[in-house]
């Protein structure tokens, strides 16, 4: 058995630890099935504590559910998002001087915070590629909107998801249960309204280099007790990966400059010296915004055209698009210059159809499934080894997302990519 959370928590998880002595209710059961992989069990080391807290100047004050106080620094910060010095202010410095984390032990920190809670359920990668052998390891890409905690507790409405289930003291280790349990190489996330406090420090001491990009006018800001705006983070691993160049991109539609924001970042594979441009966005959400959305992936795709400097570059673009692949976004996407492809749909039987969701809530407007989350890829540059499968259904369960098993009403894509081996085939 665990020993009590709070004992074992380390300084991400020891921050909210009176919030972890509330049990559940009525609800789930113990995650009987979710043991950690077999290393030492002890408590956490107190080197840990550190961790949370994220740079001084950021510290929290008085915690509360949704999170800490940082709202008025963050409002002053995003009237200045134009300016040159904000934009450099939001790619985070070099971590501090801090010991590295052990994955494992983590992972068995936030398994024990969540030992209330059901077991994770089981995805599998599917293996898709075809002929292309490498001689080198593949690069793991991870996508996901992870749900911003100020909008999942305070406007987005959730009709049959329990209150308990979104207290982020437990859902913040569902995440990071998630991202530890595949380990990618790059990270890509929406809704990151905790990336100071949480994130950052976290995955910065797990080996990551980050970035924070955060939206002008967050929906987040509207909430009580919030957190600080919500926006786009990228992640990777700086053993693998030298960052070459790193662009925040505030994007545009018919001119006018938007509330969407992407990251697009340059990395050259220290395993290979080859360079390829990662990039993050989530469009505008809501029905009746199409063509804005539009707009705004003609102006990613422009902007992406200069920083792979005319598709010489093979790159990798990961976004909630807000867009089903009806839509005029995805088709610009589709049919670009920059020769893209979807990946998830080569889990379909002919390679030409997406999944049929990547989100499914209810709410109190009603029950949504759709497909929005996408990662895209140099077709003639990069090839998918595999991909994760995506939760049935069944493992979703009839009260849909986010619940106690899943912290988010989006569900994480993950894929294996690697270089074609052919130079002159890049694109």
């Amino acid at each position: 058995m665990y020993q009590s959370p709070w004992r074992l928590c380390s300084a991400l998880l020891q921050r909210d630890a009176p919030g972890l002595r509330r049990r559940p209710g009525p609800g789930p059961g113990p995650r009987c099935q979710s043991s950690p992989p077999a290393v030492a069990r002890r408590p956490a080391s107190p080197r840990f504590l550190a961790a949370a807290s994220g740079p001084p100047a950021l510290r929290p004050g008085a915690a509360c559910s949704m999170g800490n106080g940082t709202s008025r620094l963050y409002s002053a910060l995003t009237k200045t998002l134009n300016s040159s010095a904000a934009s450099q202010y939001l790619e985070s410095p070099d971590p501090e001087h801090l010991e590295p984390i052990d994955p494992k032990e983590l992972l068995e920190e936030c398994r024990a915070v969540l030992h209330t809670r059901p077991p994770r359920f089981q995805r599998d990668f599917v293996d898709v590629r075809t002929d292309c052998p490498s001689s080198h390891p593949p690069i793991r890409v991870m996508q996901w909107n992870i749900l911003a905690q100020a909008l999942g507790e305070g406007k987005d409405n959730f009709a049959q998801c329990p209150l308990e289930a979104l207290k982020w003291e437990e859902r913040k280790c569902l995440i990071l249960e998630e991202i530890l349990a595949y380990q990618p190489d790059i990270l890509c996330l929406q809704e990151v309204d905790h990336y100071f406090d949480t994130f950052q420090p976290l995955l910065s001491r797990l080996g990551y280099q980050g970035t924070f990009f955060p939206k002008p006018w967050s929906p987040c800001l509207d909430v009580e007790h919030n957190n600080g705006p919500d926006g786009c983070a990228l992640f990777f691993l700086q053993s693998r990966f030298k960052l070459v160049h790193s662009a925040n991109i505030r994007l545009t539609a018919m001119t006018l400059k938007t509330n969407q924001v992407a990251i697009a970042q340059t990395l050259e594979c220290k395993e290979s010296g080859r360079q390829f441009c990662i990039a993050v966005t989530h469009l505008k959400a809501r029905t009746g915004w199409e063509q804005f959305r539009s707009a705004q992936g003609c102006d990613l795709l422009r902007n992406l055209q200069n920083i792979t400097q005319g598709a010489k570059i093979p790159l990798i673009v990961c976004g909630d698009f807000n867009a089903e692949p009806t839509e005029e976004v995805y088709k610009h996407f589709a049919s670009s210059s920059l020769n893209l492809n979807s990946a998830y749909k080569l889990l379909s039987a002919d390679g030409q159809s997406e999944p049929p969701y990547t989100t499914w809530k209810i709410r109190t407007s009603g029950e949504c499934r759709h497909t929005l989350d996408y990662i895209w890829y140099s077709k003639h540059a990069l090839s998918v080894r595999s991909a994760l499968d995506l939760l049935t259904e069944e493992q979703i369960g009839p009260n849909r997302l986010p619940s106690f098993h899943y912290p988010s009403d989006h569900l994480s894509l993950v894929c294996d990519f690697s270089f074609n081996e052919e130079p002159d085939r890049l694109l």
